[in-house]
C-alpha cells in the first residue's frame, strides 16, 4: 500500500522565495509533458509483441522466421531434456508423434540455436548413459539378501577346538 502511494505522489521542488505565476505555469507544463511521455512509453510497450523464449509451440517457433530444424528422441523421459535445454537457453518446441507404438518426440529448434542444442543434447545423452550404467549395477539390497541366503545355508562348525601351538 505504501509503495502505491509513493509511486503516485509527485514532488515539485520550486524555490519558495520568488514564486510567481509564470513559474507555477512552467512547473505544471513540465509535469504534464512528463505524464504524456510516460503514457506514450506505456502504450508503446503494449504494442510491441512479446517474443517467447525457451519452450514454446511449433507455430510460435516458425513465426519467428529464423529457420527451424528438428531432432527425434524416442526416450519417454523428455522432462530431463527440457531441463537441460532451459539451462542452455535454447528456444525449442516439443511435438509428440503418436503414430508409432512407443511414442517418439520431435524437438524443433531455431537454426541459430544449433550449437547450443548440440551441447545440450550431448549433456542429455551423457546423463542417459550414466543412468543406464547405474541401472546395470545390482542394488546393494539385492547383494545383501544374496549374502544372507549364503550365510543361512552355510554349515558352521560349532565345535570349539583348543589346541596349543609350540
Amino acid at each position: 500500500m505504501q509503495e502505491e502511494v509513493e509511486n503516485r505522489t509527485l514532488t515539485l521542488v520550486v524555490s519558495g522565495t520568488k514564486f510567481t505565476g509564470r513559474l507555477m505555469k512552467a512547473a505544471i507544463t513540465k509535469y504534464l509533458a512528463h505524464r504524456k511521455e510516460k503514457k506514450l512509453q506505456k502504450q508503446k510497450s503494449r504494442d510491441t509483441p512479446v517474443i517467447p523464449h525457451s519452450k514454446q509451440t511449433v507455430k510460435q517457433l516458425i513465426g519467428q522466421n529464423q529457420g527451424v530444424s528438428n531432432i527425434e528422441i524416442t526416450d519417454p523421459s523428455i522432462k530431463e531434456f527440457e531441463k537441460i535445454a532451459r539451462k542452455y537457453g535454447v528456444d525449442y518446441a516439443v511435438k509428440k508423434d503418436r503414430s508409432s507404438s512407443p511414442p517418439k518426440y520431435l524437438i524443433f529448434f531455431k537454426g541459430r540455436d544449433a550449437d547450443a542444442l548440440t551441447a545440450a543434447f550431448t549433456e542429455y545423452t551423457g546423463k542417459k548413459v550414466r543412468k543406464a550404467e547405474k541401472s546395470e549395477r545390482p542394488s546393494v539390497l539385492a547383494k545383501l539378501s544374496q549374502f544372507k541366503e549364503l550365510v543361512k545355508h552355510a554349515v558352521v562348525d560349532r565345535n570349539k577346538r583348543k589346541e596349543l601351538e609350540r
